[in-house]
């Protein structure tokens, strides 16, 4: 695990597959791949990505010994796109989990992989650098949880000023999974996503995840130079809203009577901003009167929770906003009264993305038909046409006010188009300036009687 410029979950992973019975709810794509893709040992299977994109092209490694999953990648090399977007049909007001999945493998017969920025919806999401990882002999994982606004959901790739001139952006896999709508429910998924910095079961030497973690997240083992406890009481994932698999109950550090449980967790030099914290607790004794036990949480210094009583049956504490910057140390206190010293099973940490800013739904609706209609629009005429402002579409000029974006010009002269315009067109009531001349474009021109604010038109 490691932490870019900003603080993503970069996850790293053997080229081996761990098993798995079922597949989790939710999309599972192979970038890349013709074929569907099936994880040796397991039922999870990934589809291809031809149905999803219509940009890019596609290159097998030449490796044996690669997880299917990263054998293939789809790359873009097509430097006139701003941007390169995967749909997917989602569920709007739905809760999902969105990884994407880098290996480089020297595609394109270099050394060093490119730089590159990844976008979720219309809203920048991380700088992808895998270039420690893939030097290490890993590939890379990258987590987001983030609400639907939309029936679709972007996932796009960017150059940025980072990418070398002679590299292109690619992509090994994308998951897209669906999570209840009881989970981080404290997050208000209308303006914010979370991006994940840390999960980990704490004592644990092996990584948990599906089908342990029916919702197919990843929870890093941890561990220190703190003792490790086994728990001898199972709990039930449905009591906490998280929903932890019970697995992470398994272990615990912790303790002895007395004593204060000091851990550095996360890994790392965090950046001075606002932070989802969830803390996992189950007294590891089996079922008595006595099991439980009494402590306090801080985090740098400061009061998370207050004598915390912790049971058989665990407790979740946590902040939907608690700020942190720098190296984090979480320490437990003991009450002086407990039978027994502090522990603690598991812990997930997430950036607070702000997600405020979005396209007028009524214009994408209007741009999405223009797209459709074309037979052959730019490359780059898929996600949010006006977000982010520097992977805008082409030809595409927008305005924000109000943390809401409106198009306000559109100029696709000489780009060598054909097909029809929408009547929809008229729907555009911030356009100024429609170029569309130098084209082979058919049928007749719509009226744009609602376009009061339009200053010029050239269509011919």
């Amino acid at each position: 695990m490691s932490l870019p410029i900003f603080l993503l979950w970069l996850v790293s992973i053997p080229f081996l597959a761990h098993s798995a019975p079922s597949q989790p709810r939710g999309t599972l794509v192979s970038c890349g791949s013709s074929t569907k893709q099936s994880i040796p040992d397991t039922s999870l299977s990934y589809i291809p990505d031809d149905g999803f994109i219509n940009v890019g092209n596609k290159t097998t490694l030449e490796s044996n010994d690669l997880l299917p999953i990263l054998s293939t990648l789809r790359y873009f090399p097509q430097k006139s796109a701003r941007k390169y977007c995967y749909t997917f049909q989602v569920i709007r007001g739905g809760k999902y989990l969105v990884r994407t999945i880098y290996f480089y493998g020297g595609f394109d017969g270099g050394k060093q992989p490119p730089v590159f920025d990844q976008i979720i919806g219309g809203t920048k999401w991380s700088v992808v650098n895998t270039t420690e990882d893939y030097a290490n002999g890993m590939s890379s994982y990258y987590e987001i949880i983030i609400g639907a606004h939309a029936k679709t959901l972007s996932v796009c790739v960017a150059r940025s000023n980072q990418t070398a001139a002679n590299s292109s952006p690619f992509i090994s896999a994308i998951e897209v999974l669906s999570l209840e709508d009881s989970m981080y429910n404290s997050t208000d998924f209308r303006t914010e996503a979370l991006v994940a910095v840390a999960r980990s079961a704490f004592g644990n030497e092996d990584s948990i995840s599906f089908p342990d973690d029916p919702y197919y997240r990843l929870w890093q083992p941890f561990t220190d130079k703190n003792e490790v406890v086994s728990t001898q009481t199972s709990v039930s994932s449905s009591d906490f809203w998280n929903k932890p698999p019970e697995k992470a109950f398994s272990k615990a550090i912790a303790a002895g009577v007395g004593k204060k449980l000091e851990i550095q967790w996360p890994s790392g030099s965090l950046q001075s901003t606002r932070y989802y914290v969830s803390l996992y607790f189950q007294d590891n004794r089996a079922a008595s009167a006595n099991s439980w036990r009494v402590f306090s949480v801080a985090v740098n210094g400061k009061t998370f929770y207050n004598n915390l009583n912790v049971s058989t049956g665990g407790v979740t504490i946590y902040s939907a906003e608690w700020p942190l910057s720098g190296p984090t140390k979480i320490t437990l206190t003991p009450d002086a009264k407990s039978s027994a010293g502090p522990l603690i099973n598991a812990g997930e940490v997430y950036q607070i993305l702000p997600f405020g800013t979005r396209t007028l739904a009524k214009d994408v609706a209007v741009m999405e038909e223009l797209a459709r209609n074309l037979d052959n629009p730019p490359l780059d005429w898929v996600g949010d046409p006006c977000l982010p402002q520097e992977n805008s579409w082409t030809g595409v000029s927008c305005s924000i006010k109000d943390t809401v974006a409106r198009i306000i010009s559109l100029d696709l002269t000489n780009a060598g188009i054909s097909g029809t315009l929408p009547l929809t067109i008229d729907n555009l009531s911030t356009l100024h300036h429609l170029w569309l001349g130098g084209n082979k474009l058919s049928g007749s021109i719509p009226e744009m009687n609602s376009l009061l604010k339009l200053e010029t038109l050239y269509v011919l």
